[in-house]
């Protein structure tokens, strides 16, 4: 039987390097940066939509990592789960083009973060698409969400803290659905 090929963040392996309590936080945090490969791109040859969420989802890693969420702190038992996600997409991009992340931490509780991606041509720039998620922090034995530590409580405050000045994006909470002219009354 051969062995099941599961799908691996670039990240994977890397372990949390530490916190430093006085080093200033970039707003946003640019933490992921890549190059389209072959196999991510579709039938039209651009990129496929599922690959957008994966390269995202390489983002959020690198962001665990950044504040302390790694190998060794999942096998505590504890994690991040992903429970929403909203993923707007404006331009195409294609095999061969550099694209790089940046990330907001727009608010926090604490059992909850609530992250916004944006995805941007290295080359011209252009804003490609943009990733709103909400997610978990979760008790993996017991099958259910749990509080965070106090000590990531404290660095993702601390990140809250550094974005708070950063303009709300404009898709933030917004519906999906048809927009209507209301037609007029007879």
């Amino acid at each position: 039987m051969s062995e099941v090929k599961r799908v691996t963040a670039p990240y994977e392996g890397i372990p949390f390097t530490g916190w430093n309590e006085t080093a200033p936080i970039p707003a946003p945090l640019k933490l992921h940066r890549c190059i389209v490969k072959p196999e991510w791109t579709d039938y039209n040859g651009h990129m496929s939509e599922s690959i957008y969420l994966l390269v995202m989802g390489d983002h959020s890693d690198a962001f665990f990592r950044f504040f302390g969420i790694d190998e060794a702190y999942r096998a505590t038992g504890f994690s991040l789960y992903t429970i929403e996600t909203r993923i707007h997409n404006y331009r195409e991009c294609s095999e061969g083009d550099e694209i790089e992340f940046s990330l907001t931490l727009l608010d926090l509780d604490q059992k909850r973060l609530h992250i916004f991606h944006e995805m941007h041509d290295v080359k011209t720039g252009a804003l490609l698409a943009t990733g709103e998620q909400l997610l978990m922090h979760v008790d993996m034995k017991a099958g259910k969400s749990a509080p965070l530590p106090a000590d990531l409580f404290q660095r993702l405050s601390q990140i809250l803290k550094a974005h708070a000045g950063l303009p709300k994006p404009k898709t933030v909470g917004t519906v999906l659905g048809i927009k209507r002219k209301e037609s007029p009354s007879a």
